[in-house]
C-alpha cells in the first residue's frame, strides 16, 4: 500500500544560471496556477517555512487529498556570476580553449552520435561569436579604408596608414562591444561561458562548486531526518550531474535513513553527457555508476525530443558508459512535448529553444503523466507516481563515451 504524502521537502538545483532565484518562485507561482486551472486542482503559494536561504511553500489539493511542500532553491548563481568574464577578449579566448577541450578530446564527435540538439547548441555560440569577429574585420577594414582614401584626397597620406589602422581596430572594438551588449538576444557569450565551465577542467568540478556541492547535501541530510514523507531533489540541465554527485555522497556516507521519508530524485533536460564525455569526469562517472544501482531512492529522468538544448531520451548512465549489470536507475521518459503541449503552442514555442528547455517547469495543456506541480506538490511520491510505468521506447542506451575511467 503506498503512504500518503501530506509532507514534503522539495530541493531545486538549478543548471548554469546567473540570475537570481526568485524567478524560479515567479516561474512556479505563474505557471503552477495555469496547470491548476488547466488540471482542476487548487495550488496555493507562501513564504517559506524553512531556514533554507531561498524558497517558498505550497498547499496543494489534487487527487482526493491535500499536500504541503517546502521548496528550497539550491543556490550556486554566484560560482556562475564568478565563471562569467564581462571581458570580450577573455571570452574569446574560452572559445579557444572550449573548442578544444571537446574536439582535440574527440568528444564532440562521441556526442554528436547521441542527440544533434544539443550539439548545435554548443556550436552556436562558437560559430556566432566568429561571426562577430568577422563583421567586425569586415567593417573595420571598409572604415580603414574610406579613412585612407579621404586622407589621400586631402594630401594626407603620410598619415593613412597608421590612421588607417587606428580606425579600423575602433570600429571592430564597437562592433564586438555592440553584440555584447545584446547578448540578451543572441546568448552566444551566456553559452560560450556555460560550456567553458565544465571544458575548462575537462569534467572535473572546480573546487567552489565541489564546496558548495557539500552544503547542498548537508541541507538535504538534514531534511531526511526530518518529519516528512518524501524528500524530492530536482536537477534542471547542469543541475542534474550536480544532483547525481550530490545524492551519491549521501548515500555513500550513509546518510540517507532507513526509516526516513522517501528519496526521490527527478532530473529534467539534463546535459549529463557535455561533461561526463570528457576525459577528467571521472568523479561524475563513479556517481553515475554508483546511484544507478541504488535502492535507496528513486530516479526519473525526463526529457523531450522537442528540448534541442537537453540530451533527449538519452540515459545518463548508459551512454557514458559505465553501467554495471544490475543497474536500476534512471527511469527514462519523455515529456514529449509535441503530444502534451497543443498545437497552437507547439507552434508558439518550437522555435523559443531556451524557453523550451524550461518547459519541464510549466505547465501543459495537454497534460499526460508528467506534471511537475503533482510530482513536487500532489500526494504521492515520485516513486508512487511513476510505478509500473515503462521506460521510452526511443530511448539511447548505447554505451558512446570515449572515456569511462571511474575511481575505485
Amino acid at each position: 500500500m503506498t503512504t500518503p504524502v501530506t509532507r514534503r521537502r522539495v530541493f531545486y538545483i538549478p543548471g548554469y544560471d546567473p540570475i537570481h532565484p526568485r524567478r524560479y518562485r515567479e516561474l512556479y507561482r505563474k505557471e503552477g496556477a495555469a496547470q491548476a486551472g488547466i488540471s482542476g486542482y487548487e495550488l496555493s503559494l507562501r513564504p517559506k517555512t524553512t531556514k533554507g536561504p531561498y524558497g517558498w511553500h505550497v498547499t496543494a489539493t489534487m487527487e482526493g487529498a491535500t499536500a504541503d511542500a517546502d521548496v528550497e532553491v539550491l543556490v550556486w548563481s554566484d560560482i556562475v556570476r564568478d565563471s562569467m568574464s564581462n571581458s570580450i577578449p577573455a571570452t574569446y579566448l574560452q572559445l579557444v580553449r572550449t573548442a578544444w577541450a571537446y574536439i582535440g578530446t574527440g568528444a564532440l564527435w562521441r556526442l554528436m552520435r547521441l542527440r544533434k540538439g544539443p550539439v548545435i547548441a554548443a556550436l552556436y555560440p562558437v560559430g556566432f561569436l566568429l561571426l562577430q569577429l568577422v563583421l567586425g574585420l569586415a567593417a573595420g577594414r571598409i572604415a580603414g579604408g574610406a579613412l585612407n582614401w579621404a586622407l589621400g584626397v586631402l594630401g594626407a597620406g603620410l598619415l593613412a596608414p597608421w590612421a588607417g589602422i587606428a580606425a579600423g581596430l575602433a570600429v571592430l572594438v564597437a562592433v564586438l562591444r555592440w553584440f555584447r551588449k545584446k547578448d540578451g538576444k543572441f546568448f552566444a557569450y551566456y553559452l560560450m561561458h556555460d560550456y567553458s565551465f565544465s571544458a575548462r577542467s575537462l569534467g572535473a568540478n572546480p573546487p567552489a562548486l565541489e564546496a558548495r556541492m557539500a552544503e547542498f547535501g548537508e541541507a538535504i541530510a538534514a531534511a531526511l531526518a526530518e518529519d516528512v514523507d518524501e524528500v524530492l531533489v530536482v536537477g534542471h540541465s547542469s543541475g542534474a550531474h550536480l544532483a547525481v554527485s550530490i545524492l551519491a555522497d549521501l548515500i555513500r556516507a550513509r546518510r540517507v535513513p532507513a526509516d526516513g521519508p522517501a528519496l526521490s530524485f527527478l532530473s529534467l533536460g539534463q546535459v549529463v553527457p557535455m561533461v561526463s564525455f570528457l576525459p577528467r569526469a571521472d568523479r561524475l562517472r563513479t556517481d553515475l555508476r554508483y546511484l544507478c544501482q541504488r535502492g535507496e531512492l528513486t530516479w526519473i529522468d525526463v526529457t523531450a525530443p522537442g528540448d534541442g538544448c537537453a540530451f533527449a531520451l538519452c540515459d545518463p548512465v548508459a551512454v557514458s558508459g559505465v553501467a554495471p549489470e544490475g543497474k536500476r536507475w534512471p527511469l527514462v521518459v519523455s515529456a514529449a512535448f509535441t503530444q502534451t503541449l497543443s498545437p497552437e503552442t507547439w507552434k508558439a514555442l518550437r522555435w523559443r529553444f531556451f524557453r523550451l528547455h524550461f518547459q519541464y517547469l510549466c505547465a501543459f495543456d495537454r497534460v499526460g503523466d508528467y506534471d511537475y506541480f503533482r510530482i513536487t506538490a500532489g500526494p504521492l511520491t515520485l516513486g508512487a507516481r511513476y510505478e509500473g510505468r515503462v521506460p521510452s521506447k526511443s530511448r539511447i542506451e548505447a554505451a558512446v563515451s570515449k572515456y569511462t575511467s571511474v575511481t575505485a
